[in-house]
C-alpha cells in the first residue's frame, strides 16, 4: 500500500474548516453554511439519499436535522486528514457529537461520524466541500424531535 503523507498546513486548515462549521451547524446559520461549500455538492446521510447540488443538501440534510438537535459539535481531535499530492483535494473523516430528542422532548446523545471531501482551485484558495455523508452510530437512536 502507498504511504501518503499530509502537509501539517493542509491538516490544520481542513481542521479549521470543520471548526468554522461546527457552531454554524449548532446555530442553524445555514447561509453562513453555504459559504463552505461548493454549488455541486454531492451528498449522503442517515435520513437523506444521495442528493446533488447545494440548494438540496440544505433542503434535504441540513433543515431536515439541524433544527431537531442541540449542542452540535464536530470533536476535531478525532480529525483523520488524507490529502492529495497536488494539496488540491482532501478526504477528511471525524467524529460529532450532539444531543437529540424523543417524542416526549427527553434529550438523548446523539453522536455520530463524518467523511467530507474538500476541494480547492489553488494552495491559496479556501476549502469547499464537495461531498459529505454524516451518520450516526449504528446503534444510536436515529431520530431527533426537536426540543419540547
Amino acid at each position: 500500500m502507498a504511504t501518503m503523507t499530509t502537509h501539517p498546513d493542509d491538516t490544520k486548515s481542513v481542521a479549521a474548516w470543520f471548526e468554522q462549521w461546527g457552531p454554524m451547524v449548532a446555530d442553524q446559520a445555514f447561509e453562513s453554511a453555504r459559504t463552505l461549500f461548493s454549488e455541486d455538492v454531492v451528498g449522503f446521510g442517515t435520513f437523506m439519499d444521495a442528493v446533488e447540488g447545494l440548494d438540496a443538501l440544505e433542503a434535504r440534510q441540513w433543515r431536515t436535522i439541524w433544527p431537531t438537535i442541540d449542542g452540535f459539535r464536530f470533536a476535531t481531535e478525532s480529525l483523520r486528514v488524507f490529502v492529495s499530492n497536488d494539496r488540491l483535494l482532501a478526504t477528511a473523516m471525524v467524529v460529532w457529537e450532539s444531543t437529540g430528542f424523543d417524542t416526549r422532548g427527553v434529550s438523548y446523545p446523539r453522536p455520530g461520524r463524518t467523511t467530507a471531501v474538500l476541494a480547492r482551485d489553488s494552495l491559496a484558495a479556501p476549502w469547499l466541500g464537495v461531498h459529505t455523508h454524516f451518520s450516526q452510530f449504528p446503534a444510536e437512536d436515529q431520530r431527533s424531535f426537536g426540543k419540547p
